[in-house]
């Protein structure tokens, strides 16, 4: 190795003999002596080898090596490997199999230090690669380098001489810059030391026990090691293997699975550019442009209301002003097909419309476009774009799949931020804090404009009311769905029977057999449709007449004037914003929202006196009826006090409040142009819990595993069946109060007494037990009638439980 040479800034460079020289580890704390000793036996052992034809080659190379003794020696002259390289070529290939030395990427280094003295074709064709910096391509500083080579020695010194396994196990990964496409290219370094023999050089410690503990618990104290274990003490005699294993593909795979489980993964203009660069290392695509576009709204809203994550191609501003829609064109059939598509010439593309002509004004010419769901729901596009035809096909598409559905998990986070970022600026116009805990949120901003008026960088305290009393009780419609795909039913049969006597009608003035097949295929559906509505069937089913059948009707009106007056008809009979039929449905949703209405209403209202009896924080949602929840206690309320007389009164308000909703609902049943039902429940739990305000979602929560439960019993138990039945526990005009424990019973019962002696409710109490839950087990349940014609009755102030005196003069005002 005379003629070769070294970059002493910590460069690899090739010698004209193919050998390596570098300085990476030149100041390495133990003494590596090249050697090929260790080899040299492996030969000696293989004469007798079974196999005639190793042990022949065996004792050729043995009696080759008789005329190289310098062989057999230490090597500190970097000449002999040069002077014997056509020898030291065959005892490798004992190491390095010759029949893939061309793809095999290995070499022969001195111990612990990139001094490559043979290498095989395949390494030696990745000259240009590492010709840069190796600690930026290894990720590191070279004192981290000489770390971790140093603690890797004594990993195996401490297996050596004194059988304690360190499990020292430091991956290496190269990047490097590829000299044709100036992408990266990643490859992992393994290193075989079974042809280095460690030798110590002097009297070797004895380590105890203690000594050891020592070792083992300062991995990162290189000088507890250095006094208990010498570095001059130990030698590395032989070679270490180095083998180099390209793994482009999957390194930078990993990697952007990780760039996108990042909050700010598509938000920051960094790590976008950083995301589009490795998928342009994925996919071998020096060019590769990304474009993604969030879709928070219905997919035909792509270009008004589309949002442009970083940058997008359809959603340029361009595209968005020349583009009135996409129909027909690719970004379409992606969503509605629900597939990828891949056009490797945008140029050639068969009928463009104006989406494509404009992504060509872009210097666009091979696009990939992936619809990316989240639970089923479309969350946006991914785009990639190339200014080259053909960069583009479906085996590269391949590729992406395994990173579409953490794209679509980053998208839908990208557009929930956005969400939060609108309602931000909704809270601040027109939201404010509920006002029973505005005090303790007064607070926290007060401390938060102290600190940073100090310079503290501090975000909001956390604010946690703990031992909170809560109630939940719910207002639901029963059978809302059944209810609701009845009236999708309805419509649809209506739409499919006026299209169907459109085409009637005109296959009568010009018989065409395409229009009797036609009417026959409308029948289909109308058949399939009056046997019930599946999942889906709403989707297909207006997909089939909006992009098969009312084409036509603009041409069928022509056949006469019976004929364009039923089109008319038709389209007089759709509803303008949705294009469809939706009488029935108008009538159920007009329905549903004046229930909810009516309920909030006696809510709200009945909400002011419960308030102005003791603070609580309360909160309602509205669905398919309505829910809400109270907490009550002392850590709600500014001054502390807090008795439980308030618990009591709260909870026979509630009963009072579902009555009073019951009652109402009644009349306005024969208003509503489909009556509903509605049936009650309450849910008890005498054990207080804390409730934590969640910044991020701008609501409170419960807070800790064991108060989670109570949320799980608030999802599930609408759904509870009585056991041994098959009845669901929520009935129309019932009030059901689910409990777990007898206490709690014990007390509905005399809130019930009161009410039944008030008129409030009927007097048949049904004591029922549940059927388990998922993650819910052992409740019960009071099912109860509410009186919903009786005249209210006043009792005697006597009959009322210790609870209700609070509450009397309102008794009439919630009914």
């Amino acid at each position: 190795m005379n003629d070769s040479y070294s970059d002493h800034n910590g460069h690899i460079t090739f010698s004209d003999n193919g050998a390596f020289e570098d300085i990476v580890s030149s100041d390495f704390v133990f003494k590596s002596v090249p050697s090929l000793e260790l080899l040299l036996e492996l030969w000696r052992q293989r004469e007798t080898d079974e196999n005639p034809h190793r042990a022949a080659l065996a004792r050729k190379i043995n009696a080759a090596l008789k005329n190289a003794p310098e062989l057999a020696e230490p090597i500190g002259d970097p000449g002999v490997i040069a002077r014997h390289a056509q020898l030291v070529e065959q005892l490798m290939s004992a190491v390095f199999p010759s029949a893939y030395a061309d793809e095999f990427l290995g070499a022969a280094t001195v111990p612990f230090q990139f001094q490559p003295f043979f290498a095989t074709p395949g390494f030696k064709s990745l000259a240009p690669l590492l010709r840069g910096d190796i600690y930026q391509g290894l990720q590191t500083s070279p004192e981290q380098h000489r770390f971790t080579l140093t603690l890797n020695a004594y990993a195996h010194i401490l297996k050596r001489f004194y059988n304690v396994d360190l499990e020292f196990d430091s991956p290496i990964i190269f990047t490097g810059p590829d000299p044709q496409t100036g992408l990266d290219r990643h490859f992992k370094i393994s290193i075989d030391l079974r042809f280095v023999e460690i030798k110590c050089a002097g009297v070797l410690p004895a380590l105890t026990p203690d000594d050891i503990r020592l070792l083992l618990a300062n991995p990162t104290k290189l000088e507890v090691w250095f006094q208990l274990l010498p570095p001059a003490l130990f030698e590395f005699h032989g070679f270490v293997v180095f083998n180099a294993l390209e793994v482009t593909h999957e390194h930078v795979l990993s990697a952007l699975k990780n760039d996108l489980l990042e909050k700010d993964a598509l938000t920051s203009a960094a790590k976008f550019q950083g995301l589009q660069n490795k998928l342009r290392v994925l996919l071998k695509r020096p060019h590769l442009m990304l474009g993604l576009a969030g879709i928070p709204g219905a997919q035909n809203l792509l270009l008004a209301h589309g949002q442009k994550i970083g940058q997008s191609f359809i959603l340029n501003e361009t595209c968005r002003h020349s583009c009135a829609n996409f129909a027909g064109s690719a970004y379409e059939h992606a969503i509605k097909h629900h597939e990828l598509v891949v056009i490797d010439d945008l140029a050639r593309y068969p009928a463009p419309t104006p989406v494509e002509q404009e992504i060509l004004k872009q210097g666009i010419k091979s696009i990939f476009i992936a619809p990316l769901y989240y639970e089923n729901r479309l969350m946006g596009l991914l785009e990639l774009g190339s200014p080259h035809a053909g960069d583009l096909n479906a085996l590269k598409a391949f590729k992406l799949r395994e990173v579409l559905a953490l794209f679509s998990i980053a998208v839908k986070r990208s557009l929930d931020e956005l969400n939060d970022r609108i309602e931000a600026v909704i809270k601040a116009q027109c939201t404010a804090i509920h006002p029973a805990v505005e005090w303790r949120f007064r607070q926290a901003a007060l401390k938060y404009l102290r600190d940073h008026n100090e310079g503290v960088a501090a975000g909001m305290e956390p604010i946690v009311f703990k031992e909170v009393y809560p109630l939940y009780g719910l207002s639901d419609i029963r059978g809302s769905s059944t209810i609701r795909n009845n009236a999708i039913r309805d419509d649809l049969i209506d739409q499919l029977q006026m299209a169907r006597e459109i085409i009637l009608l005109a296959h009568g003035q010009k018989p065409l057999p395409y229009l009797s097949q036609l009417s026959h295929r409308i029948g289909q559906q109308l058949h399939k449709i009056e046997q019930g509505l599946a999942s889906g069937d709403e989707v297909s089913t207006l997909e089939f007449l909006r992009w098969e059948v009312e084409p036509h009707f603009g041409h069928l009106q022509t056949f006469g004037e019976t004929v364009a007056q039923k089109i008319g008809f038709y389209q007089s009979e759709l509803n303008p914003l949705v294009g469809l039929v939706y009488r029935k449905r108008k009538d159920y949703e007009e329905s549903v929202a004046a229930l909810n209405e009516m309920i909030c209403h006696v809510i709200d209202t009945e909400q002011e006196r419960a308030q102005a009896m003791f603070p609580h924080y309360f909160e309602k949602y509205k669905s398919d009826g309505v829910e809400h929840g109270v907490y009550i206690g002392a850590s709600l309320v500014e001054d502390g006090r807090f008795d439980p007389l308030y618990l009591k009164n709260i909870r026979l308000w509630q009963l009072m409040l579902l009555c009073g909703v019951a009652r109402q609902a009644e009349k306005l049943k024969p208003q509503l142009k489909i009556p509903l039902e509605l049936a009650h429940l309450v849910l008890v739990q005498n054990m207080p819990l804390s409730i934590r305000f969640r910044y991020d979602e701008k609501k409170f929560d419960v807070d800790g595993t064991y108060n989670v439960r109570y949320e799980i019993m608030k999802k599930r138990i609408d759904k509870a069946i009585v056991k041994g039945t098959q009845e669901r526990l929520t009935q129309p005009r019932k009030i059901s109060i689910v409990y777990s424990q007898a206490r709690e019973a014990a007390e509905y019962r005399e809130y019930i007494d009161y009410l039944q002696s008030s008129g409030y409710l009927q007097e048949e109490v049904e004591e029922l037990e549940l059927e388990d839950l998922q993650g819910v087990h052992g409740l019960r349940a009071l099912r109860v009638t509410v009186n919903l014609h009786a005249s209210f009755i006043k009792p005697p102030i006597s009959k009322m439980p210790e609870a209700t005196a609070v509450k009397k003069e309102t008794a009439e005002a919630v009914v």
